[in-house]
């Protein structure tokens, strides 16, 4: 196969191997150039595809190993921070804890779905709170899990894209999945599912609330239990007096007399929006942060906030 073809089928896998660098990594950053040194290592090692057929397989093989000698590297160690409470509850979260996480455009994962023999997107195996637990696994063990149950290989498969015997990844799964089921609520996949028109109203109710900056109407949008993350900031605010104290003084500090917009997108396949604040005196609006919603019961139980930097791959500006 010339150069030329074989970059045009390989490109076509772009999308799908980026959600799962992203997977791998937790980072959305990373995994643009992660999967960009993919393609790379493919272009250059493309004379040892005997099997044109078993492209995208051997495509992931090199993706999960870049990945594997990135988070190898001494300069690229990452350590789990842990959290500081700032509710009086109990101070762990793999959310908060994770403080190189970053949420990935809903409009991209559409991309990977459509791409030639997609694996589907599942929406449990992009769930911030799904991609905060792995990244608490050894990378192996996160390379096995991520292989053999969110793409589906069969354990030789798995095994030898690893370079593993297949007992140690038979081992290396059973340890990962022993470590996904003492961590993530039992009824995750009910909380996965997809938004509703209760949870749509509840949204909407939230961006009017932020918008007129109304703390009090944005307390009854929270369940009593509700948390809110800030990574890299690993920060944690427990229960709903944490969330409001912790808005209230927001408001009346660094952000008092500010006038808000908030827009809405889609991250991770929750609901989010995207916060913008104007000063006194300033004609635009500038970007604040990024929430990611999580809901219960029809209640918001989980807010995860991030920095603005990652708009435009929102395809949003960070002025307004």
């Amino acid at each position: 196969m010339d150069g030329g073809g074989f970059s045009e089928l390989a490109e076509r896998h772009r999308h799908e191997l980026r959600v799962h660098c992203y997977r791998m990594t937790g980072s959305f950053t990373d995994a643009e150039d992660l999967v960009q040194e993919t393609l790379l290592r493919a272009w250059k090692h493309r004379a040892t595809l005997t099997d044109p057929s078993a492209l995208r397989a051997w495509l992931y093989r090199i993706a999960t190993n870049v990945c594997l000698d990135m988070l190898a590297a001494p300069s690229r160690s990452r350590e789990i921070v842990m959290t500081a409470d700032s509710g009086g509850g109990d101070a762990r979260s793999p959310l908060a804890e994770i403080t190189w996480l970053q949420p990935f455009p809903d409009h991209l994962l559409d991309e990977a779905e459509r791409g030639p023999e997609a694996v589907a997107i599942a929406r449990e195996t992009v769930e911030l709170a799904f991609l905060a637990v792995i990244q608490h696994l050894p990378a192996r063990q996160r390379a096995v899990l991520i292989l053999r149950d969110v793409l589906g290989w069969p354990a030789d498969q798995a095994a030898a894209a690893l370079e593993m015997s297949v007992p140690a990844a038979k081992s290396a799964l059973q340890r990962a999945r022993e470590t996904l089921r003492t961590t993530l609520p039992t009824d995750r996949h009910e909380w996965g599912s997809a938004a509703g028109e209760r949870e749509r109203e509840v949204l909407r109710r939230y961006i009017a609330a932020s918008q007129s900056a109304d703390v009090d109407e944005l307390a009854t949008l929270l369940r009593d239990d509700a948390r809110q993350a800030m990574p890299p900031a690993n920060l944690l605010f427990d229960g709903r007096q944490a969330i409001v104290t912790m808005w209230r003084e927001a408001l009346a500090g660094g952000h008092a007399g500010d006038e808000w917009r908030t827009v809405e997108i889609a991250a991770n396949r929750q609901l989010a929006v995207a916060n913008y604040a104007r000063r006194p005196g300033e004609s635009r609006f500038t970007a604040v942060n990024i929430d990611v919603l999580r809901f219960e019961d029809g209640l918001i139980a989980e807010i995860t906030t991030f920095g603005a930097d990652l708009l435009p791959a929102f395809g949003l500006e960070t002025t307004l």
